[in-house]
């Protein structure tokens, strides 16, 4: 099973909660940014292009709890930046689960070992650990080589400690279907509980602009992909939302889903657009000019976005929306491999990996982080 019973059924109970309320905007789950700092230096991450006294910054663990109260929100994922980086990720880490919030902490895993005896293994508690596909793939998309190593070193002493671990996976132009499928037999032969996919986002700050995805390339990439599935594969996802990926569903965003908390304070209006911030939740949700992102909004930022942070919370809403949407969900959780030919010969089509044919990036450990050199 992806996810333990006692967490479906808390976010099952929390959005029933909000229908029967008849609240039209409300959080699933809260992006909690305690720093921007990182180890690594991502060609397509934009998340760390920020001046050193930034990076240097930490929120404390007083700000996390008050954010997770004020948004409400039964599931709290922490990116960064690099968490395992914060002096007191473990404490902002115990006192969520504390508070019976469940927890991703979303890591590259490069300190994952090192920082294991810090927590408590817990059914509210993740290691989501960044690895976007086989060695090479991975190496080159997160600039570092070996990198995919010390991932899987980090992913089997989390388990053997006795802790969740997931996969977040991120896809960008020229990645080989076949590689990809190769990656989910890898992680669960490893032993992971399930994984989580996503398509790049162009953020503006990112160093690598050249190998993020249009919608009909996104759709193309996950039709051959996650067609004719195996069943042994698990997911940690609406699997509405992989059809929407795929191509079989429709959806606008939903940008306050998934609302994310960092240093400046609240971000408007997603996880991935910086259009300003507010001091409180509350200010967030009623100030913020909604109608101005998703793609039918015409905003060119948002035109290729196909990102779980809006669309996944979509997704959710419709399961629980309509009696049509929860048999839809069951359906394609228990019964559904979605047998396609023509995906089948999608798989055949020659492929140009993008790390066979552009620089490799890895850091110089002797200069700053969020630089890099090419070599």
């Amino acid at each position: 099973m992806p996810v333990p019973v006692s967490q479906m059924w808390t976010v099952a109970s929390y959005v029933l909660r909000q229908k029967l309320k008849g609240k039209k905007r409300y959080p699933l789950v809260l992006m909690l940014e305690p720093l921007f700092r990182c180890n690594l230096a991502c060609a397509g991450c934009g998340k760390i292009q920020y001046p050193p006294h930034i990076l240097k910054k930490n929120m404390t663990p007083e700000e996390c709890f008050h954010a997770a109260k004020e948004c409400g929100a039964p599931m709290v994922a922490i990116p960064g930046g690099e968490p395992l980086m914060h002096p007191q990720i473990h404490e902002i880490v115990e006192g969520l689960v504390a508070r019976k919030k469940y927890v991703y902490l979303c890591t590259n895993a490069l300190l994952l070992e090192e920082k294991l005896p810090l927590f408590k293994p817990s059914k509210y508690f993740t290691f989501s650990v960044h690895v976007d596909g086989e060695r090479d793939h991975h190496d080159f998309s997160v600039c570092r080589e070996g990198g995919f190593d010390i991932a899987l070193q980090g992913i089997r002493a989390a388990l053997a400690r006795g802790f969740r671990v997931t996969t977040n996976t991120t896809l960008f132009d020229g990645t080989d279907p076949n590689s990809v499928r190769a990656f989910f037999d890898q992680m669960m032969d490893v032993g992971v509980e399930s994984m989580m996919l996503a398509p790049g986002y162009s953020y503006d700050k990112a160093p690598d602009q050249q190998h993020f995805l249009g919608r009909a390339r996104i759709r193309r990439l996950f039709k051959a992909i996650l067609s004719n599935r195996k069943s042994s594969w698990r997911f940690n996802q609406s699997p509405l939302y992989l059809e929407f990926l795929m191509g079989k569903r429709h959806y606008q965003c939903t940008p306050w889903g998934m609302p994310t908390y960092n240093i400046f304070g609240w971000q408007k209006p997603c996880y991935l657009l910086q259009d300003g911030y507010t001091d409180t939740f509350a200010e967030l949700m009623s100030a913020t000019q909604w109608e101005q992102y998703g793609t039918e909004s015409g905003n060119p930022r948002c035109a290729n976005c196909m990102m779980h942070c809006g669309y996944e919370p979509s997704a959710v809403n419709e399961t629980f929306g309509s009696l049509g949407g929860f048999l839809s969900t069951v359906r394609a959780s228990l019964f559904t491999r979605y047998r396609d030919r023509d995906a089948e010969r999608l798989l055949t089509e020659p492929v140009r990996p993008v790390h066979s044919h552009n620089p490799f990036v890895t850091i110089d450990v002797k200069q700053p982080a969020g630089q890099a050199q090419q070599v």
